[in-house]
């Protein structure tokens, strides 16, 4: 998936993965009852930040990879009509 956007610094741009639809048991979830995903793919990033003796840091996601982070991290943004969310790389929890 190629994005035509390029996040500065240590910024990191997120496909949200689509909300469960039924729970384990068949159950069908409504959709003022669905919570929003908090998992994802990583589908650019940006350079790295600088550290405080003026290295270049670079990010530790790559682009693909599946991460969760936090359930109101980042800023919801629409490209070409497509939504994502645009973080920093420390709001990223974890790697899967």
């Amino acid at each position: 998936m190629s994005i035509s956007i390029k996040p500065l610094a240590d910024r990191v741009i997120v496909a949200p993965a689509a909300a469960e639809e039924k729970t384990k048991s068949g159950i069908i979830i409504p959709d003022t009852a669905k919570e929003k995903p908090q998992r994802g793919e990583v589908v650019a990033i940006g350079e790295g930040k600088l550290s405080e003796q003026g290295a270049l840091m670079k990010p530790q996601v790559q682009v693909g990879d599946q991460v969760l982070y936090g359930k109101y991290a980042g800023t919801e943004i629409s490209v070409e009509g497509n939504d994502y969310l645009i973080m920093r790389e420390s709001d990223i929890l974890a790697i899967l």
